[in-house]
């Protein structure tokens, strides 16, 4: 929602069809998470609203929280976040429609080099999609799921993957 435009409380609680009240208290939890920034202030009615959008790096390419320190590969700790990415899915798919789709799912080895290509072709696809991203409901546009998630995994048979 908050990709393709600044948008404040009031109009992030039209788009949901929620309240107001509860748009800002996630609009503030998720900036003070850093996940969204204030990208705007306008005068309303004598008050001052701000506007919220997604923080995304343009100067590397990646999402803000790639550029954050290396998080615990600790499934506990991981466990949430994968959580809400299936329920999105979940809650995305319903929308699905006929016509152009990929989907992709692999678990395999691959050299370092080919990783590296990987990583990279991902992030240029993640930032073209952020960079590109229009308003919800713009004329002429629409509406997309784009996820991806990829990892490096262990390979129980190498005891130099824990020294990696």
């Amino acid at each position: 929602m908050l990709t393709g435009a600044p948008m404040s409380a009031a109009e992030l609680a039209r788009e949901l069809d929620i309240t107001q009240a509860n748009a800002s208290y996630h609009l503030r939890t998720l900036a003070k998470a850093g996940q969204v920034e204030v990208a705007a202030t306008e005068s309303v009615r004598g008050g001052q609203a701000k506007k919220y959008r997604y923080r995304y790096s343009e100067g590397t390419g990646r999402s803000t929280e790639e550029s954050r320190p290396a998080r615990s590969a600790d499934p506990d700790e991981w466990r949430p976040y994968i959580d809400v990415l299936h329920q999105e899915l979940v809650r995305r798919s319903a929308q699905r429609i006929d016509g152009q789709a990929l989907s992709a799912d692999a678990e395999v080895w691959l050299t370092p080099e080919t990783w590296r290509k990987t990583m990279q072709l991902v992030k240029e696809a993640s930032r073209l999609v952020h960079e590109e991203a229009l308003r919800p409901h713009a004329p002429g546009s629409v509406h997309v799921n784009f996820q991806a998630e990829l990892f490096r995994m262990h390979d129980d048979r190498d005891e130099s993957d824990a020294a990696r």
